[in-house]
């Protein structure tokens, strides 16, 4: 695909000279996600295509319009694989978006994050100015780390156009372990093995059952198994892709669905609905109505914060509220980066 930069710094200053609003959009596989916003429509996923990658530096560089497909689809004719497991919300999944709204699947607490993962960006401004933050290479950063503060500002600071990741070789072994267990205990349970220098990748429970899941060497995956002595589930692969891209029952229907970040041993606030825990306890998604205020609440007393992820009213705000010093440091970045607050305005806070 043709590098298409020049032409989409264009149409950021056409628009930024009409004193217009705009919402960008890359696959639009995640357009639920965030507050309500209305703006004219920045179509970025024909920015797309692998622009370098280094199987033995562990490193790509890819457009940020590039589908998610296309990106593991390269990685996995080198045995390498994108580390933190991005969630796919349809095949048009791209990657700018998955940094763009911070999106991580179960792996998170021992692969790390999208965040963590990233080297370097490149961006246009809100004054329509072409940007480079970090690099290619896997090195401490020195000064800002501006390429991390991409990840979940939902666009607000620029248009990614360029993304530099580091990349991992795929675990040789794979298994998933599962038992029922009761909703307290395998909170207790779940922390007790993460504790332990063990190859767990994924720790979930659900309906009553807990599900582990153990990668890298065969030896020490076919050792813990047999330590822990719990059953293995022999359609273990297929129940972390479903997690990973919220295609399990538990994802369907209407009802609002709230995303805890929290504590990973406290106990799961006390609400009357269907919950799903996963990061062995750290991450908890709740099916069911609520209040923010009353959800912040509850995410406070558990050690952590609570975000509106899906359905509901989006035209209030969605993601926990933040102290008047955050806010002002989030502001003057905003300001820093888009002065005339151009891109995907109030998407993320009704305030930024």
């Amino acid at each position: 695909m043709p590098d298409i930069t020049e032409q989409l710094q264009q149409q950021i200053n056409e628009v930024r000279s009409k004193g217009r609003k705009l919402a960008i959009v890359g696959g639009g596989s995640k357009q639920f996600m965030g507050r309500d916003i209305s703006a004219d429509r920045l179509e970025v996923g024909g920015h797309s295509g692998i622009v370098n990658y280094q199987p033995v530096e562990l490193v790509m560089t890819v457009r940020a319009g590039t589908l998610l497909s296309e990106i593991e689809a390269a990685l996995a004719e080198k045995n390498q694989m994108l580390s933190f497991e991005p969630p796919r919300f349809g095949d048009s999944s791209t990657i700018g978006g998955t940094l763009a709204c911070n999106q991580s699947g179960p792996g998170r607490p021992w692969w790390n994050s999208v965040r963590d993962q990233v080297l370097g960006v490149n961006l246009i401004n809100g004054k329509g100015e072409k940007l480079r933050f970090g690099g290619q290479v896997m090195k401490n950063v020195a000064g800002y780390d501006v390429s991390r503060t991409q990840a979940g500002a939902m666009g607000s600071l620029g248009l990614l156009t360029e993304i530099s990741l580091k990349v991992l070789p795929k675990p040789s072994t794979t298994m998933t372990l599962a038992r029922e267990m009761e909703h307290a205990e395998a909170i207790r349970f779940m922390n007790a093995r993460a504790a332990e220098p063990k190859p767990l990748s994924g720790a979930c429970w659900l309906d009553g059952t807990l599900y582990l899941r153990l990668s890298g060497a065969q030896s020490a995956v076919e050792a813990t198994a047999k330590h822990w002595d719990i059953p293995v589930l022999q359609e273990g692969e297929l129940f972390w892709q479903q997690l990973r891209d919220q295609q399990l029952e538990f994802f369907a229907g209407e009802q609002p669905l709230w995303r805890f970040s929290i504590n990973s041993s406290a106990p799961t606030p006390a609400l009357k609905g269907h919950w799903l825990l996963d990061w062995a306890g750290s991450q908890r998604w709740y099916r069911g109505e609520g209040e923010m205020a009353a959800m912040e609440a509850h995410a406070e007393k558990a050690g952590g914060q609570v975000s509106l992820y899906r359905g509901g009213d989006r035209t209030g705000e969605v993601m926990h509220r933040q102290q008047p010093a955050l806010q002002a440091i989030q502001k003057r970045l905003k300001h820093s980066f888009d002065p005339d607050a151009l891109f995907n305005p109030g998407r993320l806070y009704s305030w930024l």
